[in-house]
């Protein structure tokens, strides 16, 4: 049974507006169940995407995941900067943006930090704690592709919504599933969500 992990710190998620919120849920759902806290911060264009996307208000989503457990989900709101969250000296841990959108992105790189979500990412690049970028757009323009990469020189890392195939797929979730395996790879929690490179089948040289 899997006890919840207090000896660590929250991981904090942060879900915008760009599509692939499916993406972000599932990260959330699997950090709960593997004990981890997670510290939650939305931003306003995600209850426009989640009903189109997940077919429940953002609302019955979030009540969904504070089920998930033995981890405890906190949401906060996006000028709760009381939060630990928005302090370099508190102790707070990883933080994740899935899905990414580029105006996020953008608004990074200019370190304005009018909300928690953007305050508690230039935490983690001023205090240099992991801070894992995840967009999910095409295409990208080239002041996207410049954004990234400043991002990427300020210390975060970029992993773009780009799943692999050599598990064989069979379903729309084995391919978020592959997504959340890396990313969780990245926050050092151990979970076992699709096979990795070398335990997959082989393809006996088919061609296809």
């Amino acid at each position: 049974m899997v006890e919840r992990q207090t000896n660590k710190p929250s991981i904090s998620v942060a879900w915008t507006g760009a599509s692939g919120l499916v993406y972000g849920v599932r990260l959330v759902d699997v950090l709960l169940q593997s004990g981890r806290d997670v510290d939650l911060v939305v931003s306003s264009a995600v209850s426009q995407t989640a009903p189109v996307e997940m077919g429940h208000p953002l609302e019955g989503l979030i009540e969904r995941l504070r089920t998930m457990g033995p981890g405890v989900l906190e949401v906060h709101g996006q000028k709760d900067f009381s939060s630990s969250m928005a302090s370099g000296s508190a102790q707070a841990g990883p933080m994740v943006i899935l899905p990414c959108s580029m105006g996020t992105v953008g608004r990074l790189v200019a370190g304005t930090s009018e909300t928690l979500l953007l305050r508690a990412a230039d935490v983690c690049l001023k205090e240099r704690r992991q801070l894992i970028i995840v967009p999910r757009e095409t295409p990208l323009a080239t002041h996207h592709l410049e954004h990234l990469a400043r991002l990427s020189s300020l210390g975060a890392l970029i992993m773009p919504a780009a799943p692999g195939f050599y598990h064989r797929p069979t379903s729309p979730g084995d391919l978020v599933d592959f997504m959340v395996q890396r990313i969780c790879d990245h926050l050092e929690v151990d979970v076992r969500l699709v096979p990795r490179w070398g335990s997959a089948p082989a393809n006996n040289g088919e061609s296809v």
